[in-house]
């Protein structure tokens, strides 16, 4: 399977949030979910969001897909991390790496709330995991999405 490119982010010409692929906006969903990660989640995350724009030259609005996406995954995440766990089989959740359990929780709120076709966004999840994730837990996310499809999606269809 061919790997899909990211948009190079921090090119030279401004780019607007408008005219990202999904794949792209996931990728920048990842990034500002990883940086509120990293704050602990007392972060601000509209401040955290404008200074990453300057500095990256991507023009978002204050009132923009990216930002109210992540704030519902950033609200969300306790009640997603909830719907993860019934499919860790043999894994504690305390022992899944912070990148992995962001990429889970993207790919679950994207199953539940982007209305996307499932095979896209659980691609899109592999991808992420292939460019920022350990060596082998692309096939992990895959796995856990998945079977969360198929428990809980596809039998609702």
């Amino acid at each position: 399977m061919e790997q899909m490119e990211y948009r190079n982010l921090a090119a030279f010409e401004e780019i607007f949030s408008e005219n990202l692929s999904y794949k792209d906006n996931r990728a920048l969903i990842f990034h500002f979910l990883y940086l509120a990660d990293s704050y602990g989640y007392d972060v601000d995350l509209a401040e955290l969001i404008e200074k990453y724009s300057r500095d990256f030259r991507i023009n978002l609005s204050q009132d923009n897909e990216i930002l109210n996406v992540t704030l519902s995954m950033i609200q969300l995440r306790q009640e997603i991390d909830q719907k993860i766990l019934p499919f860790l089989s043999n894994w504690r959740f305390d022992r899944i790496g912070t990148i992995t359990k962001l990429i889970l929780r993207i790919g679950i709120w994207d199953l539940e709330h982007s209305g996307k076709d499932h095979a896209m966004v659980i691609n899109g999840c592999i991808e992420l995991a292939k460019c920022f994730s350990e060596k082998d837990a692309y096939k992990f996310i895959n796995g856990v999405l998945d079977e969360y499809y198929k428990s809980n999606i596809a039998i609702k269809s």
